[in-house]
């Protein structure tokens, strides 16, 4: 699709899509979505005109159900991301699954805070929270896959793109990624693994793919040159293990690749 015919663009997501804390961020209801983040980038490039309705700690049930956001005492319901969709709709991105299960507080908050302890410590984590964390995999891959067909339900004719989750973990710990040796593999193989899901699940669905997790190897939150940041919230720059503007520059570059 070149750039003259996309017409609408609607973003959906998670908090890897809203970007929180990149610069400049709202608040948005509470989901704290940023005018940097990679639909921003990719529409600006485009020239298309952005409905943007990602936010911070949706999962695929807050795509048609209102999410409840608390914040500072106060309460906002979000409304489900898919109202966004319309049957106008040129280009639908997509970026969803990681929260699902719990999986990223307990693969990257859970694990960092035990990663002191001897042995493998997540490993063991994970087993007694999941049992066989490929099958919860699967169940995220089905939810995604739901999504995608309702979205081709409300916008037939749209582009609908799967977006990927970046690289977190490299072959090392670090303070800003601390991790118990015995676990870094695992969580390693997990984050490949939920991309194969989401794979699996566009291509279910008849939606294209955008695979981050390739394209940023090297950027690991432990890299010199990461695309995510690590424990430490930095309020200029980036949330606790959430993407910075590098990193939302990168999916906006391979995005407009895809689509032109």
């Amino acid at each position: 699709m070149s750039a003259a015919e996309v017409l609408s663009y609607v973003a959906l997501g998670d908090s890897f899509t809203a970007a929180p804390l990149v610069p400049g961020t709202e608040f948005a209801d509470g989901c704290f979505r940023s005018s940097g983040n990679y639909p921003a980038l990719a529409a600006e490039e485009l020239g298309a005109r952005l409905k943007d309705v990602s936010c911070s700690g949706a999962a695929t049930a807050d795509f048609d159900e209102r999410q409840v956001m608390a914040f500072n005492g106060a309460t906002e319901r979000v409304p489900p991301q898919l109202r966004a969709v319309r049957p106008g709709t040129d280009v639908v991105t997509v970026g969803i699954g990681g929260n699902d299960e719990d999986l990223f507080q307990t693969l990257v908050q859970q694990c960092t805070s035990v990663a002191t302890q001897p042995g493998a410590p997540c490993t063991d984590l994970l087993r007694e929270s999941y049992g066989d964390p490929a099958g919860v995999l699967d169940v995220v891959g089905r939810r995604v896959t739901g999504v995608l067909r309702e979205i081709r339900k409300q916008a037939p004719e749209a582009t609908v793109v799967l977006v990927g989750y970046p690289r977190l973990v490299a072959d090392r710990p670090c303070p800003a990624m601390p991790l118990a040796e015995g676990d870094v593999a695992l969580l390693a193989d997990l984050e490949s693994e939920l991309n194969d899901a989401l794979r699996r699940a566009a291509r279910t669905a008849r939606a294209e793919y955008l695979d981050m997790h390739p394209v940023s190897e090297g950027h690991e939150v432990c890299s010199d040159d990461p695309w995510v940041n690590g424990r430490i919230t930095d309020q200029t720059r980036a949330l606790a293990f959430h993407p910075f503007e590098e990193g939302q520059q990168a999916v906006a570059d391979e995005l407009v690749t895809l689509l032109r």
